[in-house]
């Protein structure tokens, strides 16, 4: 199934205001199993960042914007798609500053407009294919997010990601597993739920050793998406995407879907980010340089 213009419908539908882009964003927090998780991490992370008396004002090497003046903290959102966890890392702390990449051109430049409009100076969002995107010594968090499993050339991203962080930095990833994630198991001939994916995911032990490989001293993963968070998921993101997929016309009847479905999908969501799981359809990866 094509997802990205389902992604690009749904784009403009909520892009009319800022308002409307953060109600947006918001649904996204709620609907989006992964962004629970990755929520979770990076409150993890940040609660225990250790002192940092870097110079304040420091000029960004990409964007030449200054960051705002404190203790700053340099994040790279590499993928940030809609600018949900861009928004998301902005808002916990002035003085971090974030830098968004992505390689869909639309997506920048409406993120770009959105921000200023909110008067979020601390993000900058610009076009770049991470492949080739490498900034030395630079950012102190890495966050990816549903990115890896669409560049067939994770390795040299991994290695990019290593250059680009600090000492002691830390690589974020959320992306499937090889456990049936983008539910590629329930398809014929193994076909991936989503279309765009160069692969179905990640082989726990695979992706950690391919970040051994990239220069990581540290390598942590756990399972996302367990027996509890694929039945939230099938009802909150799933079956609407396919109603969607048949006709753009069922966008009027997600309200009183969801009415009915959230709930439920809720207590799933809930439950997968506070189990531990020997399995699942998701990966949640951190590696430290």
């Amino acid at each position: 199934m094509q997802y990205d213009p389902i992604k690009k419908s749904l784009g403009k539908v909520f892009n009319t205001s800022p308002f409307s882009r953060i109600l947006f964003y918001k649904l996204l927090d709620l609907l989006l199993l992964r962004a629970w998780h990755v929520r979770k991490e990076i409150r993890h992370w940040a609660k225990n960042l250790p002192d940092l008396n870097r110079p304040a004002g420091a000029r960004t090497q990409a964007s030449h914007q200054v960051a705002p003046q404190g203790a700053g903290r340099y994040i790279l959102d590499a993928g940030s798609g809609f600018g949900q966890y861009s928004y998301f890392l902005s808002g916990l702390d002035p003085h971090w500053f974030v830098e968004a990449v992505d390689v869909k051109e639309e997506q920048i430049a409406d993120c770009n407009n959105f921000f200023m409009k909110i008067g979020r100076k601390n993000v900058n969002f610009e076009i770049a294919d991470l492949t080739k995107f490498s900034m030395p010594d630079k950012f102190d968090l890495i966050l990816s997010v549903d990115v890896m499993e669409h560049i067939a050339d994770d390795e040299a991203v991994f290695r990019n990601f290593y250059d680009s962080l600090t000492q002691d930095g830390m690589l974020l990833v959320s992306t499937p597993s090889d456990q049936g994630g983008s539910d590629v198991h329930d398809h014929e001939e193994g076909e991936s739920f989503i279309d765009e994916h160069v692969r179905d995911g990640y082989n726990i032990d695979d992706i950690r050793e391919k970040l051994k490989r990239a220069g990581f001293r540290k390598t942590e993963a756990r399972f996302t998406y367990g027996t509890p968070g694929r039945a939230g998921w099938r009802l909150s993101m799933k079956y609407p995407i396919l109603m969607l997929n048949k006709s753009k016309l069922l966008f009027i009847l997600l309200p009183f879907y969801y009415i009915v479905a959230y709930p439920i999908a809720f207590i799933c969501n809930m439950l997968d980010t506070g189990m531990q799981h020997k399995t699942g359809t998701g990966l949640m990866v951190k590696a430290w340089k």
